[in-house]
C-alpha cells in the first residue's frame, strides 16, 4: 500500500493532464489530433499515436498485437517467466512470436510494479478491471484505459485500443475475418457436430479439482457452441445460473457418460522450468491423472479415444481474433485429425 500511495504521490503531475478519468468531456475540449475512449472508468483523451505501451494482461496484449502495436512493458496474468522478455518468442505463450520489441517484465497483471511502470515513461496503459483499485495511480502516470477482460467483450476492447491508436477501421476488418473465419470452421465442424453433437468440458489446474466447463469458460465453451456442440451438463444442474465455475466430484462424472467426446482445460501455474514446452508443462500432469482414473476411464468418452487435452490459458487469456483463430487450430488438429483417423480405419 505504501508502495501505490508514495509512488502516485511522485507521479501526479506526470502526463496528468492527457487523461481525464472518468469526467465526462466535453467536445470543445478535444484538441486536434485526439481521440476520446470510453472505458470501465469514464471516458479517456489520447493524443496523437502512443508509442510507448504498457500492457496489464494478455486479453489487452492480444488486441494490441492484431492491431499491428507492441508494448514496452508487459504483466502476464502468472510468472511463467523471470526477468525482462529478451526472447518473447519463447518466454510470452502463444503471441510471442508476434511480439518485436523486448517488453520489459512488471510481473502479475493483478499486482504490477509500479516503479517499474514509472521507469518507462508510458503514453498508454492498458489495463482491465482487475487493475481497478489502482487505477488513479496508473492515470496519473500515463493516460489508461480500464478495459474488461472478459469474453463477452472481446469486440469492445478491440475497438477501444483501435480507437485509442486512431485505427478504428482495422478493428472492424478484424472483427469481420474473426466472423468469416468462424463461420468456415462451422462448416468444417458441421459433420462431425451432426454424428457426435454432444460435448463433456471440464476444467482442472489440480486433479482433484475439477470444474464444470460451461458457460463461465468463456471462448472455451462459446465457441465450441458456435461450431454446432452441445454441452452437456449433469442432471438437475442449470449451470446458467451460476456465476463461477462449477466444481463437480470425480464420481459426478460417472453421470456425464452421455457425453460422445470430453475437452478437459488444463493449467499449471509453476514457473516454466525450462525443459517442458508450455503446452506440455500444462497438459501432462493432468493428462496423466486422468489415464490413472478408473472413473474417467470407464467413460464411453475415454474408451473410445474423444477426450482431449487443451491449456486452459489458450482460450481464457486472450479470447479476441487472435485467441479464436490458435484455438480454432487446436481443434481441428485435434477433434478432427482423431475423426479423419477413425474413417481411414472404417475404410
Amino acid at each position: 500500500m505504501k508502495q501505490w500511495i508514495s509512488i502516485a504521490f511522485l507521479s501526479l503531475t506526470i502526463a496528468a493532464c492527457n487523461n481525464t478519468g472518468d469526467r465526462p468531456i466535453a467536445p470543445s475540449e478535444i484538441s486536434k489530433n485526439c481521440r476520446i475512449v470510453p472505458h470501465l472508468q469514464g471516458e479517456t483523451e489520447i493524443c496523437g499515436e502512443p508509442q510507448r505501451i504498457v500492457v496489464l494482461g494478455p486479453s489487452v496484449l492480444e488486441p494490441l498485437l492484431a492491431l499491428g502495436g507492441q508494448p514496452v512493458g508487459f504483466a502476464d496474468y502468472t510468472a511463467w517467466h523471470r526477468g525482462d522478455y529478451n526472447k518473447p518468442s519463447q518466454q510470452i505463450p502463444y503471441l510471442g512470436h508476434l511480439v518485436t520489441t523486448q517488453p520489459t517484465n512488471l510481473g502479475t497483471a493483478f499486482e504490477p510494479s509500479i516503479e517499474a511502470i514509472v521507469g518507462l515513461q508510458p503514453d498508454l496503459i492498458l489495463a482491465t478491471q482487475s487493475n481497478v483499485d489502482g487505477y488513479e495511480t496508473l492515470s496519473a502516470i500515463a493516460p489508461t484505459l480500464l478495459l474488461s477482460r472478459n469474453d463477452d467483450d472481446s469486440e469492445t476492447r478491440l475497438r477501444a485500443i483501435a480507437k485509442a491508436l486512431d485505427r478504428p477501421q482495422q478493428a472492424e476488418e478484424l472483427i469481420a475475418e474473426r466472423h468469416q473465419n468462424v463461420a468456415k470452421a462451422r462448416d468444417r465442424f458441421a459433420s462431425l457436430a451432426a454424428d457426435r453433437p454432444k460435448m463433456l468440458l471440464l476444467g482442472a489446474i489440480d486433479w482433484e479439482e475439477l470444474y464444470l466447463g460451461d458457460r463461465n469458460y468463456g471462448l472455451c465453451s462459446s465457441l465450441l457452441q458456435e461450431l454446432g456442440f452441445e454441452l452437456v451438463t449433469p442432471p438437475g444442474l442449470n449451470p446458467s445460473v451460476a456465476d463461477s465455475p462449477i466444481p463437480i466430484s470425480h464420481e459426478t462424472l460417472s453421470q456425464l457418460n452421455d457425453a460422445d467426446s470430453a475437452i478437459v482445460f488444463t493449467g499449471n501455474l509453476a514457473e516454466l522450468n525450462g525443459q517442458d514446452d508450455f503446452e506440455t508443462h500444462q497438459v501432462n500432469h493432468i493428462k496423466r491423472a486422468w489415464q490413472e482414473d478408473a472413473i474417467a476411464q470407464s467413460l464411453d468418452a475415454s474408451k473410445a479415444g474423444r477426450v482431449y487435452f487443451i491449456p486452459g490459458y489458450l482460450c481464457r487469456a486472450f479470447p479476441g481474433t487472435i485467441g479464436t483463430e490458435l484455438y480454432l487450430e487446436e481443434l481441428k488438429e485435434q477433434l478432427l485429425s482423431v475423426a479423419s483417423s477413425a474413417l481411414v480405419l472404417l475404410h
